[in-house]
């Protein structure tokens, strides 16, 4: 186990509902407290601390996104014109405005963010990158397409 997690006073057995829950995170309490051979009220009340810390963020239905009408996956880089608090505050809100922008990092090296982006088709990408480019903010934008994915997974590994 994670020595953080641990630190935080948590044991073997939260790790493995959390390896679990991360693996369906729709097993019901019954189900989850006969696998882990520990009693749904112990269960139960292990989930909520683990929500009450933050561990366990929220749950989620992870879509096939090609499935569902968007054909495109991309990462744009983005390079700021400027790295003042404002104008990154600014750029932050409006990309975390647009509805097909997945990811946001901020990152090292030659770019400032990186985002992953899924639309429809290629015009749903050009019309994001340029609302992107319209901005002051942006000096660079770079956008690289995916043709294929060999892994995509959101389990963080707590060995």
């Amino acid at each position: 186990m994670k020595a953080s997690l641990q630190n935080r006073g948590f044991d073997n057995l939260d790790q493995t509902i959390l390896e679990e829950l991360q693996a369906n995170g729709r097993i019901s309490v019954a189900d989850l407290a006969r696998k882990i051979h520990l009693s749904q009220p112990a269960v139960h009340n292990r989930i909520k601390r683990l929500e009450r810390e933050g561990i366990i963020q929220q749950y989620v239905a992870l879509l096939d996104h090609e499935q569902v009408g968007y054909d495109m996956l991309a990462f744009i880089q983005l390079t700021f014109s400027q790295h003042t608090p404002k104008l990154t505050a600014g750029l932050l809100k409006l990309i975390e405005s647009q509805v097909r922008v997945l990811e946001c990092h901020q990152i090292t090296g030659e770019a400032d963010l990186l985002l992953k982006v899924i639309t429809e088709n290629r015009q749903a990408l050009a019309n994001v990158v340029a609302q992107l480019t319209e901005c002051d903010e942006v000096q660079r934008v770079q956008t690289s397409l995916v043709l294929s994915s060999s892994k995509m997974t959101t389990q963080i590994s707590l060995d």
